[in-house]
């Protein structure tokens, strides 16, 4: 069974609509390369679009209704949307669920320092990255310092055109001999990753500083324009990422490429679905967590208990909560788990099993298992399901496929769809391909992107 190139099928109508998601979601990656940054935006589209936030709702109007528009947020790094259905909230919500949080190198909390007249930052890569990837690019600074009084200094360095940018040095290809000879795992090391950040000393320093000049420079220039002493780096959210704006890919301008594709472009097409939805039967939520890249930990990832706790704020709100209506509510859900897939790649065709691939261009890709190996780690979709969903995206024009993460032992990866099914409900993996998957720079089709937005207002209307 092949899928249809989806491109082929699009009349002029729908290749402006396409066109205007790529636009707003290429904006997205580019003021959102940090959770933070990423809730900030989000929240600020959904308030655009009459949502309000929870505590603030239920104080203006006492009470919850079918109809209202709300949102609950945990340490700024993770963010529910809820619109309120007419039926029960007991019997169930439609939930797009996506991580907003993508590979990167993370500042450490004692990471300055000088060595032969040239300033660095330290660091300590997060998720699942290639290293050697990360040297000889623009890479930008993004992030907060929090100070010891509480206030927050927010950081955004490399971005602007007159911005400086950082950089993680290489070393030459004259003198690479032996570092070529290494495996690619082991050609550039954790420890090597340290950032390039100053080579002009500070003058008139005193004699014990003078051997860190270009340190003590650095410490001016941070406390000059942030008002940042060395000591706050303890308490500071400090992330290494690509510099520079997502940018249309090819000749033909049909794809796009930027950082942090993985998983963004699942989290934004279904924050579009979201707040593009009118009065909804179901209640509909969109559900946009933190720190999958590390297996979900932690308060603002899946495994935390944000969701749960929100839910039952919402019941409460409604005047409905008890401790078996929650129950009942998570169990009686159906989520789709929006995270990105594998795109196959001709260059590494020997990954990848042809007739159980995503393609670039055939629309969203449905993943009914994901996992390692012998599906380890995976949640397997029921096959029940699996037909639901086929059937609402063919009723609704939507290009899918279906695909597994590669050749059975050649590896694989998992998604947060495991934990979801935990609480009883219904759940299955759908998003976009991607090349390059946690690249510095990933790769998508327009087309799929606009199908993956197609696919979840779809859901939420109809699961």
């Amino acid at each position: 069974m092949e899928r249809k190139n989806v491109w082929l099928s699009y009349t002029e109508e729908q290749e402006r609509e396409m066109e205007a998601v790529a636009s707003k979601y290429r904006h997205f990656l580019d003021v959102g390369k940090t959770e933070r940054e990423c809730v900030t935006e989000i929240i600020r589209e959904a308030e655009e679009a009459g949502y309000v936030e929870l505590g603030k709702k239920i104080v203006q109007d006492g009470t919850l209704k079918a109809g209202d528009k709300v949102y609950t947020v945990g340490m700024k790094k993770i963010v529910s949307l809820f619109h309120i259905g007419e039926d029960s909230l007991e019997e169930g919500m439609n939930i797009l669920c996506a991580h907003i949080d993508s590979p990167r190198l993370d500042i450490k909390q004692n990471p300055l320092y000088e060595d032969t007249d040239l300033a660095y930052l330290d660091t300590h890569y997060y998720g699942g990255v290639k290293k050697y990837q990360w040297v000889a690019l623009p890479l930008a600074l993004h992030g907060v310092v929090v100070k010891k009084d509480g206030t927050v200094v927010e950081v955004n360095i490399g971005e602007a055109e007159d911005d400086p940018i950082v950089y993680i040095t290489d070393l030459l290809i004259h003198l690479s001999g032996k570092q070529l000879q290494k495996k690619a795992a082991e050609v550039i090391e954790g420890e090597s990753l340290d950032i390039l950040i100053g080579s002009r000393p500070l003058k008139d320093v005193p004699d014990e500083k003078k051997k860190e000049a270009v340190k003590e420079n650095v410490l001016k220039i941070l406390q000059d324009k942030y008002g940042i002493e060395e000591e706050d780096f303890l308490s500071a959210e400090l992330e290494i990422v690509p510099a520079g704006k997502a940018r249309e890919c090819g000749l033909d301008r049909s794809m796009i490429a930027g950082y942090g594709q993985d998983d963004r472009v699942c989290a934004y097409t279904s924050l579009l679905a979201m707040l593009e939805m009118e009065a909804p039967k179901r209640t509909s939520c969109c559900l946009l967590v933190d720190k999958e890249e590390i297996g979900s930990v932690g308060a603002t990832g899946m495994q935390s208990r944000f969701f749960e706790n929100s839910v039952a704020e919402l019941l409460e709100g409604m005047g409905k909560y008890s401790e078996l209506t929650l129950r009942r509510a998570l169990r009686n859900s159906s989520m789709l788990s929006s995270d990105v897939s594998a795109g196959y790649d001709p260059a590494y065709s020997e990954a990848f099993e042809k007739k159980n691939t995503a393609y670039l261009g055939r629309g969203i890709v449905l993943n009914k298992f994901t996992g390692s190996r012998g599906k380890s780690g995976s949640n397997d979709a029921n096959a029940e399901y699996v037909a639901r969903v086929r059937r609402i995206f063919d009723e609704h024009e939507v290009g899918f496929q279906t695909a597994e993460l590669g050749k059975v032992d050649v590896g694989g990866g998992g998604t947060i769809a495991y934990i979801a099914a935990l609480y009883g409900m219904e759940v299955i993996d759908s998003g976009v391909a991607v090349l390059s998957m946690h690249a510095p720079w990933e790769v998508t089709s327009k087309a799929d992107v606009y199908e993956a937005k197609k696919a979840y207002k779809a859901f939420l209307l109809d699961a």
